[in-house]
Parts: structure tokens; sequence; C-alpha cells
């Protein structure tokens, strides 16, 4: 059988795998926002988003001992597609009506981004599984850059690229239907990924269900995690690295959006598309790479107090514009920066993770490591637009950067760690021996 280049679906199922996310924990809060909805009712049940990706390491076996992981992948996409859809009549109806705020309009584009929310959890377990049976050892090594790359193009995508057209979109329709619109384009997008990925996607030999259902292996894979010596440290690292970002991230949209007036920014639909969206998450990318490059030179414990400085510092950015409110360029030039430190903060995270998920279940560790994150993330957010409303922006964020330092009293403990020195001593080494090598 005649072999697929990669690169016919590695961008695309990448691109197609970060969208979702992005429009689910990111966008819609700015549609919810843009509907004129409370703060404290959009982050907490936008804050419940989180738990499909919490759950997902429950579930995972079921996708391992039911049916292939290609299948899986077009029924995530074909699912995500019928939802868009769903979310665009929902939307259209509304405006058609002019209910642009209603309950049913809010309960059922919820629901929609509810179910979109399962589905695209199951399209990450899936796709990774599929990477790594679908392309040779080396072909791996080749396309994790490029399937990182196109899994943040599709960020910039929706929540750029995708609220600017809507901003400019409000100029010509009314809101709910330069909504729709948008929700139209990404149904039909979904759907032409499926009918794609069902023609051009291989169907390896080793993608097929798992013999035997992984409930005890899953049983020990928990018992070994939650075993491990010093994992109170490792909890409290993971849980409170980003309290600070957690309790910012949802609150952030109805600061930069509403207007002036309310102690905001009042920017439009269209700056915070190019400001938060675009010039933000590319970024993220350079925080990325800069941050890969700083820990394979200097190493994780010489980078995680800069590196934790990077995240905790722009809470008080912040905290100056809810003062100050500033125009859009110095907002802007403040908003880049965050996501730099952001993306230079969450590299040192991914190594953590990866450090402390060792041994036969390290998979498995790295899962539960992120399912234990998202709850970090989910609880703080919930609670965000409540505390924002009760005392103002102004306040809200002074708390949030004071409150943001209790990360700086974790990382003495880190240290403490035995797996974290030996495996970034094993790491430092196989780094200075491929260096030898070249």
């Amino acid at each position: 059988m005649q072999k697929t280049s990669p690169w016919a679906f590695i961008p695309s199922l990448y691109f197609l795998e970060g969208l979702p996310y992005i429009l689910i924990n990111a966008v819609s809060v700015v549609l919810y926002t843009d509907l004129g909805l409370p703060a404290d009712q959009i982050t907490f049940w936008t804050g419940w988003l989180y738990l499909p990706w919490i759950l997902k390491m429950f579930w995972s076996p079921l996708v391992d001992s039911r049916s292939t992981k290609r299948r899986w992948l077009l029924g995530a996409q074909g699912v995500l597609g019928l939802v868009c859809l769903g979310i665009f009549a929902a939307l259209f109806c509304s405006g058609l009506h002019r209910g642009a705020a209603s309950s049913s309009l809010f309960a059922w584009t919820l629901l929609g981004f509810w179910l979109g929310a399962f589905a695209s959890a199951t399209y990450d377990i899936a796709a990774d599984g599929y990477y790594l049976l679908a392309l040779s050892v080396q072909d791996q090594a080749r396309f994790v850059g490029i399937r990182t790359i196109f899994y943040r193009l599709a960020m910039i995508a929706g929540s750029g690229l995708l609220v600017a057209a809507v901003g400019h979109g409000k100029t010509f329709f009314p809101l709910t239907i330069a909504w729709a619109g948008a929700f139209l384009g990404l149904g039909l997008l979904f759907l032409l990924g499926a009918w794609w990925h069902r023609r051009i996607l291989p169907a390896p030999a080793a993608d097929r269900p798992a013999a035997h259902a992984q409930g005890p292996v899953w049983a020990d894979a928990f018992k070994t995690y939650f075993t491990q010596s010093n994992i109170l440290y490792i909890l409290l690292f993971i849980l409170l690295y980003r309290i600070g970002d957690a309790l910012l991230e949802k609150t952030v949209v109805p600061f930069l959006l509403r207007p002036q007036a309310e102690g905001a920014l009042g920017l439009s639909l269209a700056s915070y598309g190019l400001l938060k969206g675009t010039l933000g998450l590319s970024a993220v990318i350079a925080g990325n790479l800069a941050g890969g490059w700083l820990l394979s030179r200097y190493g994780f414990k010489r980078c995680i107090w800069p590196f934790a400085l990077a995240l905790i510092l722009p809470n008080f950015f912040y905290a100056y514009m809810a003062w100050a409110l500033p125009g859009p360029w110095v907002a802007g030039a403040l908003i880049t920066l965050e996501h730099f430190g952001n993306g230079l903060a969450m590299m040192a995270f991914s190594v953590f993770v990866m450090y402390i998920s060792q041994g036969a279940y390290k998979t498995s560790h790295y899962a539960i490591s992120t399912g234990i994150m998202a709850l970090g993330m989910m609880g703080p957010s919930m609670l965000s637009g409540k505390l924002q409303m009760l005392w103002g922006y102004e306040k809200f964020f002074l708390f949030t950067a004071l409150f943001s330092l209790v990360s700086l009293l974790i990382i003495p403990l880190i240290f403490k760690i035995k797996s974290i020195e030996e495996t970034e001593r094993a790491f430092r080494q196989h780094t200075l021996q491929l260096g030898d090598g070249d």
C-alpha cells in the first residue's frame, strides 16, 4: 500500500485539535461577554467546561478498547461540526427574534460548548494515540514540532482572527447574526475536516481495539502516582503554580471588552482579537520556543525561579491597567509581555510534569498531572467573576497579583523531590552526550 506522507494529515489533524479547545475555553467567554451577560455567570458556567479535560484520563481506556483511534478521530470531528452548527442555529434564531441575551440562548449555546468539550477531550486522547501508531519513530520526532505549531496556529485563528472577523461583521449585521456566521463557518470546517481525513488518514495495522480493558492498569497507574515520594509537594506545585493565571483567565475578557464607564478598558472586539488573540498568542509561541531553548541549555532548577516570576509579574500589569486605564498601545504591549511570560512558564511546567512522569506508567502519570492542573484552573476561574463583581476590577486584580505570590512559596519544596534531580541529571548527561556526538 502506498505510504501517505504525514504532511498530508498532521497539520490539519492538529489544527482541528487546537481549534475546539480555544473555542470552548476562551471564545465562549468572549461570546457571552459580547452578549452582555454578568461576569459571575460567565466565569461560573464556563469554568465547568474544564471538567472533560479533568475526567478524560478516566475514559481514555474506552478509546483504547473500543474501535480504532482513526474512527474516534473522525467521529469527534463530526460531532464538533454538528455542535458548531447547533450553536449557529441557536444564535441565528435568536438574532431573528432579537433575543441576544435570552436565557434560552445561553442554555442552548452552553449545552453546545459542553458537548463540544467532551468531543474535544476525546479528540485529544485519540490524536495522541493515533500519532504514535500512524508514524514511524523517525517521523514522530520529525513532526513533533510541526504538530505543536499547527495546534498553536489554531489558537491564533480561533481567539484572534475569528474574534476580529466577528468584530468587523458587527458593523454590517446584528450581534448574534455576526456570531452565527462564525459558527456556521466553523461547523462546515470541522465537517470538511472529517471528510478529508476519512479519505487521507492511513489505517495502520496496529490501530485496533485493545484486547483487554485497561481498568487494572489504570488502577496501578493511580496507585503508583499517588504513592510516589513527596507527592504532597508535587500536588501543591501542580495546583498552585498557575493560581494567579487561573483567577485572571476568564475575568480578563470582560475587563478588556466592557466600557470604561464600568472601570474596564472598552476595547472593540476587533482590537481584542488583534491584541489578545493574535499578538498575544504569537507571544506565547515565542515564549515556548525561548523557554525550550533556555531549559535545554540551563536546566529546570536554574530556570524555574525566573520563569515563575515571568508568570506572576503580569498579574501586576492588570492591577496597573485597572488603575490607569491606559490606551490600546500600552495595553497591547503589556498583554504581549504577559503572554510571552506565560509561554516561558508553561514550558517549565511541562518539563516538571515530564520529570515526575517516569517508569512503566509515565504516559498515565502525565495524563493524571494535566488533569490535576485543569482542576486547579477550574475552581479559581469559577469564583473569579463573583469576586470581581464584589470588589471591582482594581481590587480584584490587586488581590490576584498578591495572591499569586503563593506560587513562589512552593518552589523551594519541589527541590526536595528526588525524581526531579535524578531525571534532570540524566537528561543533562544525555544532552551533553548528544552534543559531543555532533
